[in-house]
C-alpha cells in the first residue's frame, strides 16, 4: 500500500525541512520504509510526504507519532497531519 501524509507548516524554512528529513531518516532505519517529502508548486506550506510498499499501517502509524514527538515537530504544523492510504 501506498501512504500519503500531508499538512500545512508555519514556516517552510530549512530548520523544518532538517526535522522532517530526520524524521524520515530515523523511521528508514527503524522499519525500512523510505519516505519522500513534497512541497505544492502553488503553496510551498503544503508538504506531502509519500511512503510506498508499506505493509504493516499500524506499524507506520505508530512509528510515525513517536517519531512527531521525539523531533517535537508539533510547534512547526499548521494544524494536524492527515494520513491517507491507497491500495
Amino acid at each position: 500500500m501506498e501512504v500519503y501524509v500531508y499538512y500545512r507548516v508555519k514556516t517552510g524554512g530549512p530548520e523544518t525541512t532538517a526535522l522532517v528529513r530526520g524524521i524520515q531518516a530515523r523511521l528508514a532505519c527503524r522499519t525500512g520504509i523510505q519516505g519522500q517529502l513534497l512541497k505544492r508548486c502553488d503553496d510551498p506550506l503544503t508538504w506531502m510526504e509519500i511512503y510506498n510498499d508499506v505493509t504493516d499501517l499500524n506499524m507506520l502509524k505508530r512509528q510515525l507519532q513517536q517519531l512527531t514527538d521525539e523531533f517535537d515537530l508539533t510547534p512547526f504544523l499548521d494544524g494536524d497531519r492527515h494520513l491517507e492510504c491507497f491500495v
